[in-house]
């Protein structure tokens, strides 16, 4: 097992006490991609949430990690090209390798990070490895209500809403239904100030067999949550912003480097953009 309820609370792999509400007859988003990229902190009810996502694409772990190659590449646009030093990163998840904040320091030190996520497990994690970080914390809010995520004292605290600061939603807003994600994303593009950015990543059903496969398999499969969305749904979530080059395109196709795959079988499953409020 990867981890197991004790007489002290619920212990993670990496020693964490997580909080007494965490429920672990249910699956986590957070902790079932962990699981899925190779990760330590998951349980039982997570890697059988898995079965039927390794079932329709036995890649899926090629679409994990070429999301976390995204953000790296993204994180270091926003930093080094844009010159961002704010950055609240949605829907963080698990810390793993290569965190924003590790990567975002590597440029500038003196950027900060906020982390949001609305996982008990993922805010003990995250603060126990913040607890040394003095430009760096992390929030519980849920995405569904952006007003709770930018009012928050302690983002308020490290954020600066009268300069630009950028917000990556990095494989959450498909996470969120249809009648959720457009009202979520319209209030997060109100919020940003001019000159902020907004990146996205996000499952792309590109009219293949696959993608159905797989929106099933999170939907059906334990889960419960996963949209694959065509491309014109997800240039709704950029509306009134100023896209930048080369656009809305596969995730691997964003500002590829030396380290980005060019045979990713999975190439054509994930969408990535950043765009750019100018007015």
């Amino acid at each position: 097992m990867a981890g197991r309820a004790d007489k002290t609370g619920n212990r993670g792999r990496a020693g964490v006490t997580l909080p007494p509400e965490v429920d672990l007859s249910r699956p986590s988003i957070a902790r079932v991609y962990d699981f899925i990229l190779g990760g330590k902190e998951h349980f039982e009810i997570d890697r059988r949430a898995t079965d039927a996502i390794f079932a329709a694409v036995p890649q899926i772990g090629s679409l994990a990690r070429d999301n976390r190659n995204l953000l790296r590449r993204a994180t270091r646009y926003l930093v080094r090209d844009a010159g961002l030093r704010q950055i609240i990163d949605l829907g963080s998840g698990l810390p793993t390798l290569g965190n924003v904040h590790e990567i975002a320091h590597e440029v500038d030190r003196d950027v900060r990070v906020v982390y949001v996520d609305n996982d008990p497990v993922v805010l003990a994690h995250g603060r126990a490895l913040l607890s040394q970080e003095n430009t760096t914390t992390m929030i519980m809010a849920d995405i569904r209500e952006p007003d709770s995520v930018f009012d928050n004292p302690a983002v308020k605290e490290f954020i600066d809403f009268d300069e630009p600061f950028a917000v990556i939603a990095a494989s959450i807003l498909h996470h969120l239904t249809d009648a959720e994600v457009l009202p979520a994303a319209a209030a997060i593009r109100n919020r940003l100030t001019v000159g902020s950015y907004l990146v996205t990543t996000n499952f792309l059903d590109d009219d293949e067999d696959r993608a159905k496969d797989l929106e099933k398999a999170f939907l059906d499969g334990g889960l419960g949550t996963g949209r694959f969305r065509t491309w014109e749904e997800l240039r709704r979530l950029f509306d009134g912003l100023e896209m930048l080059e080369p656009g809305l395109v596969y995730g691997n196709d964003w500002h590829p480097d030396e380290l980005t795959p060019a045979d990713s079988p999975v190439h054509t499953l994930f969408s990535a953009g950043m765009a750019r409020k100018v007015s």
